[in-house]
């Protein structure tokens, strides 16, 4: 549910990358509706090739991390505050307090601390979720059979679940490199985990192999909501506006609404994200286990000792992240697939 946000990367198919990066084409009635005015974009797709769309999301995602890193961080840290410190001392907690504190006591390169992981968990979340949802998108189609092929309701119905279950494929699969990540990017001046490597053979050995999937519970039941709001206000917010400006540029309106959807999906299911990230760190660091009672006990317990709005501890970041990613990905995206694309043409 990371950066949950909707980015149309080419005419064809939509990316979610939110909670957790799911793929869907939220451009499907668009793309029905006007087909022949999508056969010239959809040439490029098929002349780039599966192998180096891949390779263009991977590299488009993991720079869009980095550049976004530091904002990630500081949500991590003010996500996961509550559990270890006085309720009392959080309301002085500020964005600028916090990144001070991170430069004079740990250092400028602290900002990103954690994201190696984030790029080695990128390509094959990427690769898992463009792999699973062309499968899934094939199984329910043979199930709907083909009298309902081609009509618009019932491809935008398979579109949104193929993505939502390749979204749980792909959160499953990689769910460790997740967890991993939120361990690092969570230390602050003691240094637990020494690296990626250290962190997998510390925790099987402490937790055991379990305790890499703590917290796979709110991260599967935050997949739905998530890819449903942001598919939905997506293609809502882009109808009304091509209705009242239908000659504003594709992908001005590509950026806009995804960075909205992507706001509205993060507001939304933030405090799924938060309750993910305090399982993540249970028991992290030979510390005692704060939460005993699973995921509904969770939220009672940040509830009752922070309110509701230790449910939202640390949104401020999370929003300020997504409209700068949302661009990074569409134009590194963009950019390397036309690239890519001379490569090929020119061999």
């Amino acid at each position: 549910m990371e950066a949950r946000v909707g980015v149309v990367v080419d005419g064809k198919q939509r990316a979610l990358n939110s909670a957790q990066g799911s793929v869907v084409d939220g451009g499907a009635r668009k793309f029905l509706q006007q087909q022949s005015q999508a056969k010239q974009s959809m040439n490029q797709s098929a002349q780039v090739g599966t192998v180096n769309q891949l390779l263009a999301g991977g590299i488009a995602g993991a720079f869009s991390k980095t550049c976004t890193a530091p904002l990630a961080r500081l949500t991590i840290l003010f996500q996961v505050q509550g559990m270890h410190s006085d309720v009392a001392a959080l309301s002085k907690a500020s964005i600028w307090h916090e990144a001070s504190r991170i430069v004079n006591e740990e250092g400028f390169r602290a900002f990103w601390r954690g994201n190696l992981v984030t790029i080695a968990h990128r390509l094959p979340y990427s690769s898992v979720s463009f792999y699973a949802y062309e499968r899934y998108k094939q199984l329910l189609h043979s199930l709907l059979g083909e009298n309902l092929r081609g009509n618009a309701s019932t491809d935008m119905c398979v579109h949104f679940l193929g993505g939502g279950m390749a979204g749980l494929t792909a959160a499953s699969a990689t769910y460790p490199l997740d967890l991993v990540r939120t361990r690092l990017a969570a230390q602050r001046n003691a240094l637990y985990y020494r690296g990626i490597g250290h962190a997998f053979h510390t925790i099987c050995r402490e937790e055991g192999f379990l305790g890499l999937y703590k917290g796979l519970g709110a991260t599967l039941l935050g997949v739905g909501p998530s890819i449903a709001i942001s598919f939905s206000v997506y293609e809502a917010l882009r109808s009304f506006w091509q209705s009242e400006r239908p000659n504003d540029s594709t992908v001005m309106v590509s950026l806009a609404c995804g960075s909205l959807s992507g706001i509205a999906s993060s507001t939304a299911t933030f405090p799924l994200d938060l309750v993910r990230r305090r399982m993540q760190l249970e028991g992290a660091g030979g510390r005692a286990r704060i939460y005993n009672t699973g995921l509904v006990g969770t939220f009672k317990h940040i509830i009752r000792t922070e309110g509701l709005r230790g449910l939202y501890r640390g949104i401020l970041p999370e929003y300020y992240k997504v409209v700068p990613s949302v661009g990074i990905v569409f134009m590194t995206y963009e950019t390397l697939k036309m690239l890519l694309s001379r490569i090929q043409a020119s061999d």
